[in-house]
């Protein structure tokens, strides 16, 4: 099994392993350095780093038409829930929760969270992944910190 990972532009990455489709901070609409279109991807699980529109982006509409599991912190899944997406699974910074995929775990991230609305959308976070064959770390939008 390999992992495969593609960066789609700005925030957003997209990572393929053991037969499931991962996207992380999946801003296509109104993104110049898109490769490709939202409506082209069908993810299994959407990572959300933190609230702002270009990491939030699109994940809404993708959810909805994929039935994605959502993963991001308390907040941004209790709006996302509002919003009509029902597939979530919160977690809380320094949390983990093993998948089908492998595990993800929220790290600290030195940012900000407003969502699209200006909602609050937490504490800020990076990710974790300890899949079945390497682990990847993605830190969101974070300053540099000593950690």
């Amino acid at each position: 099994m390999t992992t495969k990972v593609t960066w789609i532009g700005h925030g957003t990455f997209q990572i393929e392993t053991g037969g499931k489709t991962l996207i992380i901070d999946p801003f296509f609409n109104g993104n110049p350095a898109a490769a490709v279109k939202e409506e082209d991807v069908s993810p299994d699980v959407i990572i959300v780093t933190h609230g702002h529109g270009d990491h939030v982006g699109d994940t809404i509409s993708i959810a909805q038409r994929t039935g994605a599991l959502v993963i991001s912190n308390f907040e941004i899944t209790e709006w996302l829930q509002k919003q009509g997406v029902s597939n979530v699974h919160p977690l809380h910074i320094g949390g983990s929760h093993a998948f089908d995929f492998g595990r993800v775990k929220l790290t600290i991230a030195h940012h900000g969270s407003m969502l699209p609305d200006g909602s609050n959308g937490g504490n800020p976070c990076g990710v974790l992944l300890k899949l079945n064959d390497g682990t990847i770390y993605h830190a969101g939008d974070t300053g540099l910190f000593y950690d």
